[in-house]
């Protein structure tokens, strides 16, 4: 973690990817106290199979029709 003030990251700005590659996180302030964060960005999560999904699911007894026709009469 490096922390810099907002003059030196205008003065860097150009340079930003470089200052986070190296440092791993930069705390930005202002009068000394912290303003942000800038941190890198993390490898993307793999996307959950949808047969992955459903089968977490709970079977529902009554079919969706039965369900939405309830749904409907109780307005």
């Amino acid at each position: 973690m490096r922390e810099i003030n907002v003059r030196e990251m205008r003065a860097s700005i150009g340079r930003l990817d470089e200052l986070v590659s190296e440092a791993g996180e930069l705390v930005i302030s202002r009068h000394g106290k912290p303003i942000a964060r800038v941190l890198p960005i993390r490898g993307r999560r793999a996307r959950p199979d949808h047969a992955d999904l459903r089968a977490r699911m709970p079977r529902v007894r009554e079919p969706s029709q039965a369900l939405i026709r309830a749904e409907r009469d109780e307005r």
